[in-house]
């Protein structure tokens, strides 16, 4: 059979088609005619990519604020509400262990809420679509665990009911794996989300290279072709192309203006909101370790002096020696000039400072083997000089400082996004209205060949 030469015969004509349309535009530029209608090709084509990149580009960071608003920091909240839910519960459940007589009421209701709500806070933290392995990995440690915790706290609290040592065994038992595993893994969850916001928001405030060089070179393009008309027509305006490269100047400095201002207010919500949040949410997970320690240290009776020394390092990480340095006294600096932050972060140094002095007595009442009192000053919150009530304060103010961090992060996010209103939609247009300035204006100047 004769060799099939069918395919060489189909490249033959490609390569003869690119030839003979090489050979046309080549004979056309040798025509002002000719090279007026390759111009006007090119430069409608470059205006209209121009446009339709610069449009996508406005979109494309439109959404990036918007995801940073209704996704990403709500799913970094819920990371560290996890947290807080876990370590509370941690801690109520050494509190029990503390109390005399049958178990208060109000623990055990706390107990259980700070478990529901770890699990609804989880759920949500879940909820990412986009969740990386290393996210997916410590949602799955604490889903796994936490049954297991809750079902050794039911077994220490039935034990201690009836009045069994084995109680405070398995209390601790289930304090070690809270402690050794699902709290680690809910601050690795927390510190993954973290870094996931703030690459967004670098995203979100990055320079639009390549919409810039395209609206660079679309006006050189222009201001060339002007040039290049005058000295061909002796005519010094050419009113398409001026209104095409006004058109694009305008796209230009509005949509500097537009990524100006966002790129400022993003910084802004990074600085005075999502950063000052980080610092707050780091200074109460220190807080709760050390609570947590605080209160085992009185369950082990004596034999806790790793307790000891944790409680000092979270401590002074939280607030310093006297309550007034640590991550509190960072916080309280970054918040001059937020009158209402700066309030409930002077209460806050307050609070932990009247903790640390409570902490002070209850040890000083262990040392002196009055063991029923000191554990009556670490957990009972109805008194004034109690652990727990400078505690509690002391979290309500964090709490509270947290969420005026988020609400300067929505604030300026959201005007961020406010800034590039209509730009998407204003690049599409002044991109056709350019374009057919193009046209127009270079078919006014063919016009005189005919």
């Amino acid at each position: 059979m004769p060799p099939d030469n069918r395919g060489r015969s189909g490249l033959r004509g490609v390569v003869g088609l690119a030839r003979a349309g090489v050979r046309t535009v080549v004979r056309s530029w040798t025509t002002t005619p000719g090279r007026l209608t390759l111009i006007a090709t090119g430069l409608v084509i470059l205006t209209l990519l121009t446009g339709l990149t610069a449009a996508v580009m406005a979109q494309q960071k439109t959404d990036a604020v918007s995801e940073l608003t209704n996704r990403r920091e709500p799913l970094t909240a819920a990371a560290g509400q996890v947290y807080r839910a876990l370590s509370d519960a941690d801690a109520t459940a050494s509190s029990s262990f503390l109390s005399t007589g049958d178990e208060p009421p109000a623990l055990r209701v706390r107990f259980i809420n700070d478990i529901a709500q770890a699990g609804v806070f989880l759920a949500r933290a879940a909820s990412d679509p986009e969740a990386g392995p290393e996210i997916s990995r410590q949602i799955d440690i604490i889903g796994e665990y936490l049954p297991i915790y809750a079902e050794l706290v039911g077994t220490a609290r039935a034990n201690n009911q009836q009045g069994f040592p084995a109680g405070a065994a398995y209390l601790r038992e289930a304090s070690q794996l809270m402690q050794s595993t699902i709290l680690p893994a809910a601050e690795a969850l927390y510190e993954a989300d973290t870094r996931a916001l703030a690459d967004r928001q670098a995203e979100a405030r990055g320079f639009p290279w390549l919409t810039a060089l395209l609206v660079t070179g679309l006006l050189a393009a222009l201001i060339a072709t002007q040039l290049y008309l005058k000295r061909r027509t002796k005519r010094v305006f050419n009113i398409g192309l001026v209104v095409a490269t006004a058109a694009i100047v305008v796209g230009m400095l509005w949509s500097s203006a537009a990524l100006i201002t966002q790129s400022v207010l993003i910084s802004s919500s990074e600085t005075n909101g999502s950063e000052q949040v980080d610092r707050l949410v780091r200074a109460r997970i220190a807080g709760l370790k050390a609570r947590v320690d605080e209160t085992l240290l009185l369950v082990s009776r004596g034999e806790g002096q790793q307790y000891a020394e944790e409680f000092t390092r979270m401590s002074e990480e939280m607030a310093g020696k006297d309550g007034r340095g640590g991550l509190l006294a960072e916080a309280r600096a970054a918040a001059e000039g937020h009158d209402a932050l700066a309030a409930t972060l002077d209460k806050a140094q307050e609070h932990a400072a009247a903790w640390l002095k409570a902490h002070a007595k209850v040890r000083d009442l262990d040392d002196e083997g009055e063991y029923l009192e000191a554990a009556s000053v670490a957990i009972d919150d109805t008194r004034e000089d109690s652990s727990a009530r400078a505690f509690n304060k002391l979290d309500i103010e964090l709490n509270t400082a947290i969420q005026h961090g988020r609400q300067n992060f929505f604030d300026d996010a959201s005007d961020a996004g406010a800034a590039l209103t209509l730009l998407p939609w204003g690049w599409i247009v002044l991109g056709f209205v350019a374009a057919g300035g193009v046209a127009v204006g270079i078919q006014e100047r063919l016009r005189e060949y005919r």
